[in-house]
């Protein structure tokens, strides 16, 4: 049995998609095991096998090694994958259409740890699909003890080992066709995450046939302490390392991955960082050209609302059809299998493959980029520039009490006869002529008010920027 407070504190930490918290305070690895149990319940795979596997992270193998226990007792058969990205998860449960579960916290600080489900074909367990009552019955095992498997009349499952870096390595090189490019230097910033395993495995010669590029590494090493910057690409300061070294080394292009690895982050030759909008945009161009070509009539692309509008603009040009979504990935996947789309992207760099299993995957998303740049002559400065004919504001973040009235206050000070309202995903107030557009949405996972906006010219991008965050903070 655990203590009240701890089962209390556990359960906050089942969010809209994840369970993620602080270790030691909200997640500690004595919470893990219930989960395992929970999560073999409400799947019934009692019998089957699970996959477990964990990030870099110092208490991932303790959180492992309990979500197993927890599942074995309750009949299942772990298989234990050892260090994982979170994308190598979703490739084992889609090749083996197997559960699974892997211990992360993606990009949080090192002080977090946390867990991913997905059901047997790599589709996300999320709150509107069970991950709340997962919840529930783990904080019941975790109230009263999960049964001791003799006396509830169950098998105990067996453990294994088994390590799927090579079969994913191989699956994603069979996606994209990187042999005949002209060669490019690339510096990739692994932040010390699992992109410092996956990297020399896909885009090396770890394990596979070299290809043409040549790879300068940058925190590879795997250390959960997150020595050198937070693994999280999306900020701005956490770009600079690879900025510096990209022009220090006359780079074609960098690359930073996030802690678990499964979102990438491009920016080129002079340092300068490509909009996640334009890298969807870019893939998204040649996923639908290569389902054209096998016969497809106006291939799917998703993208949620905070995208730059030249996503949906770009897609329909090139005999795509978009489909708006609100954020997330298991809301993304979804849509996806419901709409058989081809690709999916989101303004956080979270990519989407079809043939990935619907799932979330940054690095095809950044050998399109490669194939794209090393296909013809230009810089990628060069080439970024057709699928980024707005200017964006990037995300910013805002803490604040209230957050309904700090949106309601931005909401009001723009509202006119010529201004959209819309409520997909937060709140969206967008311009009548598509000059400029913005939007205010909660975090799913943070304390924060999220802002994304973009316009026809950069100093109204700023100035409508600038509006909304002062209104925003005024009461901060």
């Amino acid at each position: 049995m655990t203590s009240p407070n701890l089962t209390d504190s556990f359960q906050t930490a089942f969010k809209a998609y994840v369970v993620r918290g602080i270790v030691g305070e909200t997640i500690t690895a004595a919470t893990a095991e219930a989960p395992g149990a929970a999560f073999v319940d409400f799947l019934g795979l009692a019998g089957v096998e699970v996959l477990v596997g964990g990030d870099m992270r110092p208490s991932s193998p303790e959180f492992e090694a309990a979500f197993a226990a927890g599942a074995a007792a309750r009949g299942a058969h772990p298989v234990m994958l050892g260090r994982i990205s979170t994308d190598q998860l979703y490739y084992a449960c889609g090749t083996r259409n197997a559960a699974g579960a892997t211990s992360t916290a993606s990009h949080n600080p090192a002080q977090y740890n946390g867990i991913k489900l997905a059901r047997p074909g790599g589709e996300p367990v999320s709150a509107d699909t069970g991950l709340y009552a997962v919840r529930d019955a783990a904080a019941a095992y975790l109230a009263d003890g999960i049964p001791d498997p003799a006396e509830a009349g169950i098998v105990p499952g067996t453990v294994r080992h088994e390590d799927v870096l090579a079969g994913y390595a191989a699956h994603l090189r069979s996606l994209v066709d990187l042999s005949g490019i002209r060669p490019l230097k690339v510096v990739v910033d692994a932040g010390n995450g699992m992109a410092g395993l996956t990297t020399p495995a896909v885009l090396g010669d770890a394990l596979l046939e070299a290809l043409p590029l040549g790879i300068v590494p940058l925190y590879f090493e795997l250390d959960g302490t997150i020595p050198n910057h937070p693994a999280n690409p999306l900020e701005p300061e956490n770009l600079v390392d690879l900025q510096a070294a990209v022009r220090r080394h006359g780079a074609d292009l960098g690359l930073a991955f996030d802690g678990d690895a499964d979102r990438c982050f491009v920016v080129d030759e002079t340092g300068v960082p490509v909009s996640p909008s334009a890298i969807t945009a870019l893939v998204a161009v040649r996923e639908i050209a290569r389902a054209k070509a096998a016969g497809e009539q106006a291939p799917a692309v998703i993208h949620n609302v905070i995208t730059s509008r030249a996503v949906p603009e770009l897609v329909a040009a090139a005999g795509g059809r978009p489909v708006a979504t609100r954020v997330g990935h298991s809301f993304i996947k979804a849509v996806m299998a419901e709409q058989g789309a081809v690709f999916g992207g989101e303004h956080s760099a979270h990519y989407y493959f079809r043939d990935f299993f619907n799932a979330d995957t940054g690095m095809p998303a950044a050998m399109h980029v490669l194939a794209a740049l090393g296909g013809q002559k230009a810089p990628l400065s060069e080439l970024a520039a057709g699928y980024e004919p707005y200017f964006a504001s990037g995300e910013i973040n805002s803490v604040v009490a209230d957050q309904a009235a700090a949106t309601a206050r931005a909401v009001a000070a723009f509202a006119g006869p010529a201004v959209t309202v819309q409520t997909v995903d937060g709140t969206t107030v967008a311009a009548g002529d598509g000059s400029w557009w913005f939007n205010l949405r909660p975090s799913n996972t943070e304390p924060y008010l999220r802002y994304n906006g973009e316009a026809r010219e950069r100093e109204l991008m700023e100035t409508v920027r600038d509006r909304v965050l002062a209104l925003v903070r005024q009461d901060a």
